[in-house]
């Protein structure tokens, strides 16, 4: 999707908020990947609010990410987790709406009598579209690459099989060792008392807002929080606030943004996340849901020998020496 079609429709305004919300949430970017896309966006014109729903609704959330979070968490929070993102992107774009839009004025003042140049050399840039040189603006000419149906499904094959495998593995196996470090030396009853509330949360919000991990990646982390009695609202927040925050993003967003903007992106996303965490488990408790109990069961929803043939696709793929005789 190119990055000017969407800058078109993320101007100022309520709608482009909510349009930034739907349209970052199915994108498969991870927190560091969303950052020159959003960059790209702000500097074509997208407001700040729009921006900043962007950033938090496209990694929090992804078509990756859902899938993982039906296998390893169970059909609940794999509805329940993307809906989160994109209400918790439309209310901090809507906090974010109340600071006045000075920074990028007071940018584009700074920067007003530096010399520019157009010249650039040759580019290459992929869009569906039938092949064809359009001239630039120093003679120089960008040429447009036509890119069919199967080779965009081979590269999405690829990246699944590549970079998602390298993203995900690592993060499954630190979240099992995690859950079977807690259940075998920690006492349930300590679990029982501080895995869940508000104090529980904010703890949380603290440990996710420096670190850096995608949606995709926290699944495996917060299915082992889960696991080792931590509430199901509680590894929500993690979910949340991890992708949608780390120091990465958040120099970003001063830089491009303002300080203000910053306080008020970390002021919703908290807000947020806290308060869907806590509508979680009442929720949970008053329809008297396990979501444990269906992470335990998920396995009885597919025949054995197609689980054992994923399960050798997955440890081959995880093998990168292994993995670089096929791919």
């Amino acid at each position: 999707m190119p990055t000017k079609i969407l800058s078109q429709h993320l101007g100022q305004g309520n709608k482009a908020i909510i349009k930034a919300a739907f349209i970052g949430a199915p994108l498969p970017l991870c927190s560091c990947g969303v950052i020159p896309v959003a960059t790209e966006l702000r500097r074509s014109g997208a407001s700040a609010p729009a921006t900043s729903a962007f950033l938090v609704a496209t990694p929090e959330t992804g078509v990756d990410s859902v899938s993982v979070s039906y296998a390893l968490l169970g059909p609940v929070l794999a509805i329940y987790r993307p809906v989160t993102a994109i209400l918790s992107a439309i209310f901090t774009g809507m906090i974010v709406a109340t600071t006045k839009d000075t920074f990028a004025e007071n940018k584009t003042n700074n920067t007003k009598n530096k010399p520019t140049s157009c010249c650039v050399s040759k580019a290459v840039a992929i869009e569906p579209e039938p092949e064809k040189v359009i001239s630039a603006c120093c003679a120089s000419k960008t040429k447009v690459v036509k890119q069919t149906f199967m080779a965009k499904t081979l590269m999405g094959v690829r990246y699944s099989a590549t970079q998602l495998i390298d993203d995900l593995v690592r993060w499954l196996l630190l979240g099992l060792l995690f859950a079977t470090a807690v259940r075998t030396f920690v006492p349930t009853s300590f679990l029982l008392s501080y895995g869940s509330g508000l104090t529980a949360m904010l703890v949380m919000i603290a440990m996710s807002i420096p670190m850096y991990i995608c949606a995709t990646a926290s699944t495996p982390i917060a299915a082992g929080f889960i696991m080792a009695g931590i509430s199901p609202g509680t590894a929500l927040v993690f979910m949340m606030a991890g992708p949608a925050t780390n120091i990465s993003t958040l120099g970003v967003i001063k830089s491009e943004m303002g300080g203000s903007v910053l306080i008020k992106y970390l002021l919703g996303i908290s807000i947020s996340a806290i308060t869907f965490g806590l509508i979680l488990d009442w929720g949970l408790v008053y329809f008297m849901i396990d979501i444990s109990q269906q992470m335990q069961h998920s396995h009885e929803l597919l025949p054995f020998w197609f689980g054992l043939t994923c399960v050798v696709i997955l440890v081959f793929l995880a093998v990168k020496p292994l993995r670089k005789l096929l791919i």
